[in-house]
């Protein structure tokens, strides 16, 4: 599913045209990304929650040349299924 598609279907089911839909769907990402770039956390109940990790800088290794590379810490975006998604997509895959 993509944008379009999840666009569509929200639309539908709030019986709205699909330009608010897509208001609706920008101001939710917009929302999140503000809040995560503010490293606040976002928690929607029975979905999940958004938060920000720093990723501390480790030593790799470059697969063409095997030479030792040090990889900057880096901050990074994370999510947590919360118990409804999560039993929600269990149910599902054991259909």
């Amino acid at each position: 599913m993509n944008k379009t598609d999840l666009v569509s279907t929200m639309a539908e089911a709030a019986s709205i045209t699909k330009a608010q839909a897509a208001e609706a769907f920008d101001a939710l990402i917009d929302g999140i990304t503000n809040a995560l770039k503010d490293a606040d956390k976002v928690s929607i109940p029975g979905f999940g929650t958004f938060s920000v990790s720093l990723r501390a800088s480790r030593t790799g290794r470059n697969p063409r040349t095997n030479e030792t590379i040090e990889i900057p810490a880096k901050t990074v975006a994370k999510f947590k299924p919360g118990k409804a998604l999560s039993d929600a997509v269990a149910d599902a895959i054991e259909e």
